[in-house]
């Protein structure tokens, strides 16, 4: 079946559908955004004690529901301020260091990180030898990102792609999923040095958003319509927040379930044990060993 359904997706038409997905999510018709708001609940069961808005109808759009935000205090950041952390609720899919310039992406798939990044700068040259770790953001997840440690934004770009799935099956099947699929590139200096974030796109993701950019996909340059191209899109800063940002505090969002991929430089540190393939994850919940 999975097979099956890998298959399929090489057909599909990833970009119209997340069209479609898009225009439905933000549907303000009372009727139609509780449907989907109802059918959702009822499917995905997501945990919404720890929500701003408990009340899953009370929100406008079912877009409004799915990047629905926490409760202050519901992600506690450990106490020691140097200290990484997670950037996401979600599931760990890979950790690990990056043998050469090469991560893991299931077994028997690697691929490179220049290919991950689609840039020909100095940025791979800083994280090769370093470390990385993928975070699956389920439908029933948590869907905002934010900083795993205190950074300034150094650069960010755009790179356009196809919209598979990244489930088990299809990471299992499709080779450089994370390098094939669209994404969104943040590079940061911290106190360790270095540190990017990549939120990877996915089937159905209607958009992908940081802060200091605003909405990035679908990609509209000068107004026109989301057509994927080629080009790397390079993101200038559109409103006044500053490029620093405190651990925990919010980058962007996902509209529905994807990848984030977090690349740390090179060190000796080391994941917390918990960080085994498959464990659910909290966002603000310590990634290395104190120390490190």
């Amino acid at each position: 079946m999975g097979r099956v359904f890998v298959t399929l997706q090489y057909l599909l038409p990833h970009h119209l559908l997340c069209r479609l997905v898009y225009a439905l999510s933000r549907s303000q018709r009372v009727w139609l955004k509780n449907r989907l708001i109802r059918a959702f609940v009822r499917h995905y069961r997501p945990q919404l004690a720890d929500a701003l808005e408990p009340e899953p109808l009370r929100y406008p759009s079912f877009n409004a529901f799915f990047t629905r935000a926490l409760k202050p205090g519901a992600r506690p950041m450990p106490p020691v301020a140097t200290q990484w952390v997670s950037p996401c609720d979600g599931i760990v899919g890979q950790t690990g260091q990056l043998v050469d310039d090469e991560l893991l992406q299931a077994k028997g798939h690697r691929y490179r990180l220049s290919q991950l990044l689609a840039t020909p700068e100095a940025a791979p040259e800083a994280f090769r030898g370093g470390h990385y770790v993928t975070l699956y953001l389920a439908p029933y997840h948590y869907h905002r990102v934010h900083m795993p440690l205190a950074g300034t934004l150094r650069s960010a770009w755009h790179v356009p792609g196809r919209l598979f799935s990244v489930n088990d099956a299809t990471r299992a099947r499709v080779p450089r999923l994370f390098a094939r699929n669209e994404r969104v590139i943040c590079l940061f200096d911290g106190e360790h040095g270095p540190f990017a974030l990549i939120l990877v796109g996915a089937l159905f993701v209607g958009s992908m958003s940081t802060v200091w950019h605003g909405e990035i996909t679908p990609w509209r340059p000068d107004g026109a319509p989301p057509v994927p191209a080629r080009a790397v899109h390079h993101l200038e800063l559109t409103s006044a927040i500053e490029r620093f940002q405190a651990r925990g505090a919010e980058l962007g969002r996902f509209n529905m379930g994807s990848t984030v991929v977090l690349l740390l430089p090179p060190s000796s540190l080391r994941w917390q044990p918990m960080l085994a393939m498959g464990q659910e994850v909290r966002m603000g919940q310590p990634l290395v060993a104190l120390g490190h």
